[in-house]
This record gives C-alpha cells, structure tokens and sequence, in this order.
C-alpha cells in the first residue's frame, strides 16, 4: 500500500516542483524609475485638475485636497 501512495505522489510532487519553475519574472518594466520623486510624476489626460509635473507646492497641495475632501472622516456627510 506504502508503493502505491509512493507510486501515486512521486508524479505530483514532480509536477508541483516543475510548476514553480515556469514563473515569470516580476519586474516594472521598461521605462520605470524607482529614484525620483513622487512630484515628478508624469504629465496624463489622468492627473489633477491644478497639479503642474515637477512642482513640489502644487502636488503637496494636491495630496492635502484629497485627504481632506476623500478620505477625512470628520468631512463627510452622512
């Protein structure tokens, strides 16, 4: 009985470890930079109304905005 579990899990535990092999590598890609800052963000169609790519005041003021009318629990209206 002991060879036939044996015999039944050798396969399994084959195909699990040969599984874990085909993983792709998860990386940003090309074109993504870790070393600049957050205000440096890109100019899109999806950025805010007022905030300029580059400005620190802007994007800090941004942030503030967004805290306050979103996520402020105080503010909201129930």
């Amino acid at each position: 009985m002991n060879a036939r579990i044996l015999r039944a899990a050798l396969p399994l535990a084959l195909g699990l470890a040969l599984a874990a092999c085909g993983e792709k590598p998860q990386t940003l890609g090309q074109g993504s930079r870790q070393d600049t800052p957050a205000f440096d963000g890109p100019a899109s169609p999806f950025t805010a109304a007022g905030w300029k790519p580059g400005d620190r005041t802007s994007w800090e003021q941004q942030i503030h905005t967004r805290q306050q009318q979103g996520q402020n629990e105080y503010n909201k209206v129930y």
